[in-house]
């Protein structure tokens, strides 16, 4: 039998380049007469720019810091002990670096265990111990405090989380066995299930107190002074800690059942790790919290060694690291500043970018359009907006004053771009129109001006065919909804330059999103991607299998709606111009189905009725259904499934060959960041590759082995 320093060791040869964690010990003599006192402190050495993590030789350290603390309590020389981080980071869970690498399923089951026999540990002390979460706090971080017997948190904490579900994992380290057994089952699903799903949704540090993760909750200024003294108080007997009781009976069940229907919501089945995370909160029921470690360790090991966790590890690298080194963007020495913005155009879209600029540039915006109506109507959109931060207590008044001041409109596009240094339109989608306002505004902006164009399929070329300068033109297509969705797929025209397309580059930068460069192909990448994708549903359907089927048949994806949803939430008019934009540039394999045109025609909003007797599921809506002309080819589901896969691959295939973006990994990128593909699929290529589509359809896989697998 291995012991935990023999286990450790073993893991730590696989991984020589972690960033490693020490955990130093200081004594310090507790106030109030208390005695002294064992503290720990987790850091890697460097700023809060790179969060402390635990790797194998870190389990070591903490291991042999527990080791000192362990004799110092059996002497007596103790009272207790705690631990806590480097300044604003307490831990942020396992090295993903190091779980990347492992080959084999002992391999995996040697970290889960590794980390439980250490862990616990802070237990098993002969005296009490006590968790100080300072900063933040996710995963293995979270974890090695649940198993300390008092927590506090930092009211300034931004980020605490049991995110292992959304990667693909569940929480290995105790997670899943002591968190419903400390504040019950229903408040752990929302932490590790739902939290998880949703994005990735963080806690605040006065929700981690609320839902009774921490026992006391202190400002941040003088969070460590404050929690010593209430652990004195704690040990003296003057302060008592008391718990909710846990109900143990059939509430428990119904928060792992409502827990499913959360999961079955999200991923349909498609991703196994929120459901190997409620079969072990299931079982904690119990309280033997030992068998929940086993459990944990298993579905670990089961899970580090499955597609969905290494498809999820590659997401986490494309959003956290390539999406900060954009492929391909030139030199940013060339960007030229941005102290004004124009918008052209004042209709919702043009009136969320001018918020956005607005708000991440903090720049005079001037917002432009055909008559004062509208121009008025945006303009009062953007300060209804900016009173709702206000309202909300996300901005101060001042800031709210400022923000207001420097919004204004105009009719006369002279007046307000006059000395703009970048603007955007964000009018109709028709060729003619863009060029027109193009003309428009390059006659009276400076010779500097950026001039950008939220096209969603159009070519940026052709639009700036007709100017004098169409070096200065660039695609910078925002997806809706545009605070939320973080991609901007930044389009290189055939005569754009350096210098803006760097400039363009700096401003996707300052408003916080991810950029992706991609050549002035026909829809770019992901409206390309969706329409091939939809097209194929509706060609399906057209030709005589049953809505329901056609619409059944994508759920093992988990991707976050169906399809004929997604048509709704995009607008069935649009999703017939883009269709339409595509067959002039592909005839041979993007179609314009007659049954969407007749919908469109009809002025439906889509294909879906919801009423509440139904509890708001889509129901299809009988007079679509009496529109439909259909055939009588009917497939299965497989076959439907299949198909679209394989229409998907074939057009990622001929985007990379044709150089749309750089690699696969832009793809993947710009599914997830603009699409809200997610990461259990890898954003779409992993998930190809590991299904044989890649190579059914293009004869070799995607992406190298390793980058979204198991390495070789």
């Amino acid at each position: 039998m291995s012991t935990t320093a023999e286990l450790l060791k073993g893991a730590a040869e696989l991984f020589p380049d972690e960033v490693v964690t020490s955990a130093h010990v200081r004594h310090l003599d507790l106030p109030f007469g208390a005695g002294r006192f064992a503290l720990i402190t987790l850091d890697n050495g460097f700023d809060h720019t790179k969060p402390t993590t635990f790797g194998p030789q870190s389990l070591a350290n903490l291991n042999a810091a527990i080791d000192q603390v362990e004799q110092e309590a059996l002497a007596g020389s103790i009272v207790g002990a705690g631990i806590t981080g480097k300044p604003f980071i307490f831990a942020v869970g396992a090295d993903l670096k190091g779980v990347e690498l492992l080959k084999k399923h002992d391999e995996a089951l040697a970290i889960g265990k590794g980390g439980h026999d250490v862990f616990k540990r802070l237990s098993a002390l002969a005296v009490p111990t006590f968790a100080y979460y300072n900063g933040a706090a996710m995963g293995g971080g979270v974890e090695v405090g649940l198993h300390c017997t008092y927590r506090t948190v930092s009211k300034a904490i931004p980020a605490f989380s049991l995110p292992e579900v959304f990667l693909g994992l569940v929480p290995g380290w105790g997670g899943c066995a002591i968190l419903p057994n400390l504040i019950g089952a229903e408040r752990a699903v929302s932490v590790i299930i739902e939290n998880s799903l949703n994005q990735n949704k963080q806690l605040r540090g006065k929700q981690v107190f609320d839902l009774g993760i921490a026992d006391a909750l202190f400002e941040g200024a003088d969070f460590l002074e404050q929690s010593l003294l209430w652990t004195a108080n704690v040990l003296n007997g003057t302060t008592e800690v008391v718990r909710d009781e846990i109900d143990r009976g059939e509430a428990w069940d119904a928060a792992v059942a409502k827990g499913r229907f959360f999961a079955d919501s999200k991923v349909h089945g498609a991703a196994p790790a929120a459901y190997r995370a409620l079969d072990i909160i299931a079982a904690a029921k119990s309280g033997d919290l030992q068998a929940g470690f086993d459990a944990e360790d298993t579905a670990l090991a089961d899970l580090i060694m499955g597609g969905e966790l290494r498809s999820g590890i590659y997401a986490f690298n494309l959003v956290q690291k390539r999406a900060k080194r954009p492929a391909g963007a030139p030199d940013k020495s060339l960007a030229r500043p941005v102290t004004k913005v124009g918008v052209v155009g004042a209709g919702l879209m043009a009136s969320q970018l001018a918020l956005l600029f607005l708000r991440r540039l903090e720049v005079p915006v001037v917002l432009t359009d055909i008559d004062q109506e509208r121009v008025d109507k945006g303009v009062g959109y953007v300060h209804a907006e900016i009173q709702k931060l206000l309202g909300k207590g996300r901005i101060n008044q001042d800031k709210a004053n400022r923000l207001t001041a420097l919004v204004t409109g105009v009719l006369d596009k002279a007046e307000g771009f006059a000395d703009a240094d970048f603007i955007i339109e964000a009018v109709f989608e028709e060729m003619s129109v863009k060029q027109k306002v193009f003309a428009e505004v390059e006659a009276v902006a400076p010779a500097h001006a950026i001039l950008a164009t939220n096209t969603s399929s159009l070519s940026v070329s052709e639009m700036a065919s007709k100017l004098q300068h169409p070096e200065r033109v660039v695609g910078f297509h925002f997806f809706n909804p545009v605070a939320i969705l973080p991609l901007l797929e930044i389009v290189r025209g055939e005569q754009t330059d350096d210098a803006s397309l760097a400039t363009a580059f700096g401003v996707a930068k300052k408003l916080k999103k991810t950029a992706v460069l991609t050549k002035d192909a026909p829809a770019f990448v992901v409206n390309r991607i969706l329409t091939r994708f939809m097209g194929e549903i509706q060609n399906v359907i057209d030709e005589g299998t049953p809505v329901v089927t056609a619409e059944k048949a994508i759920e093992p994806l988990g991707l976050p709606m169906s399809p004929l949803v997604l048509l709704e939430l995009v607008g069935p008019a649009i999703g017939l111009h883009v269709s339409e934009t595509l067959n002039r540039s592909f005839p041979e394999r993007f179609t314009v189905s007659p049954n969407l045109a007749a919908v469109v025609k009809a002025g439906k909003r889509g294909f879906y009725v919801y009423s509440a007797e139904n509890g708001f599921k889509p129901e299809l809506d009988p007079e679509v259904a009496a529109l439909l002309v259909q055939g009588d080819s009917v497939l299965t589901e497989e076959q439907v499934r299949d198909r679209v896969l394989d229409a998907v691959a074939q057009e990622i295939g001929l985007m990379l060959e044709e150089g749309v973006v750089a690699e696969a990994q832009d793809i993947d990128l710009c599914l997830i960041t603009g699409a809200g593909w997610p990461f259990h699929l890898g954003g779409i290529t992993p998930y190809l590759d590991r299904e044989g589509v890649s190579e059914r359809v293009n004869g070799k896989k995607f992406l190298a082995p390793g980058l979204a697998s198991i390495p070789a």
